[in-house]
């Protein structure tokens, strides 16, 4: 993983994008003030499909999955039931 700070990567994005291109990076990371703020990927590294739909049919939802919403957002608000 390769850091670079916002003036790096606005004055040399295409140089960036060839280290992405010929593989020799997998990611990089674009900081403000020290602080990683975005991330530079090759469009082959994204694959959408590992995203959504990944826990599908791990569990169940129940059917009284609502049941106590308005007592948790009570809690939330810190009211009482």
């Amino acid at each position: 993983m390769h850091t670079v700070n916002m003036l790096e990567a606005k004055s040399n994005l295409s140089r960036l994008i060839k280290i992405l291109e010929y593989r020799k990076e997998r990611e990089i990371i674009i900081a403000r003030n020290g602080r990683p703020v975005a991330k530079l990927v090759s469009m082959e590294t994204l694959t959408h499909d590992q995203r959504i739909g990944v826990a599908k049919g791990a569990f169940e939802v129940p059917d009284n999955i609502d049941a106590y919403d308005e007592e948790v957002a009570k809690l939330f608000l810190g009211g009482t039931f």
